[in-house]
């Protein structure tokens, strides 16, 4: 490899030569090649070389005999003046506890940061300085202390205890853009992974327990998929958006338990009390809901709208009042239901078996009973009911 080599000298001219071997070696090319003796080394930057292998194609390095490192190409002035970065010693007050770094530090390796802006040049900002000389900054010392580590030897490095959200929040204040990344990745790959799995009856029981019976528990969302849950107090619980499919719902009390979204397909809920229900947009489909209570004798009417109830078999529940618009109840079984005053407006009722229904007062406007059986209905149809 062929390296372009400058003295520091505005007179010198350069020269190429062919560099191998050590650091050692390229000095003595260095000393006979331009009648000096080459002490240091060092790129264009003005950084240091103390091993040969940092060295790339095509660097355009200098040599000197151990003065400081000048620019041939400035005027003279060191390059550390230039840059603007003073490697002088200075003093943090970082929320009361005290740091000691160069400014070359705080300025090298995060140039557009914060932190190289208030001391790339001396007092540029402003800064103010307790009674012992040192720089005040009003941020917290134990998330400050990782970024200033970082800052020296680019590692990042957080002792036990400290979180990581505090170190990225600082990270972000100061405009330490490279370490932002880091703390990202660090902070994905310290949580947890996401426990999936259902909860189970034991668990649900204990959980019951521990709760004051006053009090709305919450399990919106939860995954009870699969599990026995039936001849349960469930009374006023939020299943709101839950995973109860194929659960064991039988006998199980869910008196104005909020099921709004829920999946409830392939469950079983025979002869649950389901007096005033949420189950707004609920998946129902293929349960089986045989003997249910949705007639709450205080007047407050269970709420089925839009849910999807294909396939369901609910024969022989209690109904009265029940809302069921826009619901899906194609090739459901309602056999021998009591639907009186339901709101069956805009439902679809294809292929449903309504036989033995009483459907006295029932809302059917725009409801599609395309194929449904209604042989032995207690009250007849009126051709003002606008079905379809």
């Amino acid at each position: 490899r062929n390296y372009m080599n400058t003295v520091p000298i505005a007179t010198s001219l350069p020269q190429v030569v062919a560099v191998y071997g050590t650091l050692s070696d390229l000095l003595s090319v260095a000393s006979n090649k331009l009648g000096i003796k080459a002490t240091s080394v060092y790129n264009g930057k003005g950084g240091l070389i103390d091993d040969i292998a940092l060295i790339r194609d095509d660097d355009v390095l200098f040599v000197c005999e151990g003065e400081p490192f000048i620019d041939p190409q400035t005027d003279g002035r060191p390059h550390e003046e230039l840059t603007g970065s003073h490697t002088d010693w200075l003093t943090l007050n970082v929320g009361g506890r005290y740091f000691t770094t160069t400014r070359s530090t705080l300025v090298n390796k995060e140039p557009d940061s914060m932190l190289a802006h208030m001391f790339k040049d001396k007092d540029a900002w402003g800064n103010k300085q307790d009674h012992r000389g040192a720089f005040l900054i009003d941020r917290s010392p134990e998330y400050f202390e990782p970024i200033l580590n970082y800052l020296r030897h680019g590692q990042l490095i957080v002792n036990d205890g400290i979180n990581l959200l505090g170190v990225l929040e600082e990270a972000r204040f100061f405009g330490i853009d490279s370490l932002i990344e880091h703390l990202e990745i660090a902070i994905k790959n310290s949580q947890p992974a996401e426990d999936h799995s259902p909860i189970s009856r034991k668990e649900f029981v204990r959980f019951l327990l521990a709760t004051p019976t006053k009090s709305e528990l919450r399990c919106q969302g939860l995954n009870f998929s699969g599990a026995d849950l039936s001849r349960l107090d469930l009374r006023y619980i939020n299943f709101k958006m839950a995973n109860l499919s194929r659960c064991n719902l039988a006998h199980a009390n869910l008196c104005c338990a909020n099921l709004e979204r829920a999946d409830l397909s392939g469950s079983v809920l025979d002869c649950a009390n389901l007096q005033g229900v949420k189950m707004l947009c609920s998946n129902a489909e293929g349960a089986s809901l045989k003997g249910c209570n949705f007639e709450d004798p205080s007047g407050l009417k269970a709420n089925l709208e839009g849910a999807n109830l294909k396939g369901v078999d609910m024969e022989g529940s209690q109904m009265t009042g029940i809302n069921l618009r826009v619901a899906t109840l194609k090739n459901a079984k309602l056999k021998n239901c009591n639907l009186r005053g339901a709101t069956l407006a805009g439902t679809d009722l294809e292929n449903c078996d309504l036989s033995g229904c009483d459907l006295q007062e029932a809302n059917l406007r725009g409801s599609n009973v395309k194929g449904a059986i209604f042989e032995e209905m207690l009250t007849p149809l009126h051709m003002s009911q606008s079905v379809r």
